[in-house]
């Protein structure tokens, strides 16, 4: 049976709002956080890939958890990313958020060196959970290998759920294929797992997975919470559609699509604002990218006034 992580459902991966100096917008944060509980996130996730987390300091991070707990949201509904490359970053990062009564943490493996075994994966996680040494913790882990080149191993998924059960609570899979994603979720039912692909809910919640954690909630919460709720009949309607979405944010440097369609839908151009090494999207391209994105049908339920605007 799962265990006892909170998180289940619909958690977005969240963008994280900067200003014209490259500095969390707490305010921002706050209110974007807000709004997408309100219109049906089950919780948020600060500080994963979406929120390019690995891009701030340690420093950064922390006040940036602070601020969203100045809303007043319940910490059950946050699941804070606290990945690193340095081991003593990520104890130093889940220290920091236990502080805060922040339990559920999301957490990368250590990224830089490549070509690690299923005993180093092991020990390094390992050595986070003792080095953070809080019974409260439940850990989700980060499988993201297109990304950080080091796969979270079934192997040392196995190890770590042997030796701190209650801890190791749930994985999130974001390789975008779902047959991998099915696999943990037969060969793990101890935890609850994640899909990071949007089209792949239904399928997830179909074969008893928790939910997805994941960036496009950031534009269209109430699709994504629609097709959390959707009947089968229903998905098979939506998902085309939400894949066409993912399609079109997805055909180029992801950060930096999504938030040219913040800005877009918001009417807030500091939603542009990305943290280096990534840039800002170019007018151009995000005109290209509006259209592509309107034309899709995925914008409709979120922003239905955005389609005629586009068209004209």
């Amino acid at each position: 049976m799962p265990n006892d992580l909170p998180a289940r459902g619909l958690f977005c991966a969240l963008s994280t709002p900067l200003d014209y100096d490259g500095r969390i917008d707490g305010e921002a944060f706050r209110a974007h956080a807000a709004r997408l509980l309100a219109e049906g996130c089950d919780g948020i996730a600060p500080f994963g890939t979406t929120g390019e987390g690995p891009s701030f300091s340690v420093t950064e991070r922390k006040a940036g958890l602070e601020a969203l707990l100045q809303q007043g949201i319940a910490t059950p509904r946050i699941m804070a990313g606290a990945g690193a490359a340095a081991v003593s970053d990520a104890v130093d990062l889940g220290r920091h958020a236990l502080s805060l009564g922040i339990t559920q943490l999301l957490m990368l493996p250590p990224f830089y060196f490549k070509d690690l075994t299923d005993d180093d994966l092991y020990g390094a996680y390992a050595r986070i959970i003792d080095g953070i040494g809080d019974a409260r913790l439940r850990l989700v882990l980060y499988h993201i290998p297109q990304v950080t080149y080091v796969p979270v191993t079934e192997g040392a998924i196995a190890r770590l759920l042997a030796h701190y059960p209650a801890i190791v609570a749930g994985i999130k899979d974001s390789t975008g294929n779902l047959e991998h994603t099915l696999g943990l979720i037969r060969r793990f039912p101890a935890v609850r797992v994640f899909c990071g692909a949007e089209q792949h809910l239904p399928a997830v919640l179909q074969a008893g997975g928790a939910g997805t954690i994941c960036g496009l909630a950031n534009l269209v919460p109430r699709l994504m919470r629609r097709l959390r709720d959707a009947s089968a009949a229903e998905a098979q309607v939506k998902v085309p559609v939400i894949t066409a979405l993912v399609d079109a944010v997805c055909d180029g440097p992801f950060v930096p699509r999504l938030k040219a369609l913040l800005a877009v839908t918001s009417g807030d151009e500091q939603w542009r604002n990305v943290c280096p090494p990534y840039r800002s999207l170019t007018g151009g391209d995000t005109a290209a990218l509006v259209r592509r994105a309107t034309s899709s049908g995925a914008l409709d339920e979120d922003w239905p006034t955005l389609r005629q605007a586009a068209a004209q």
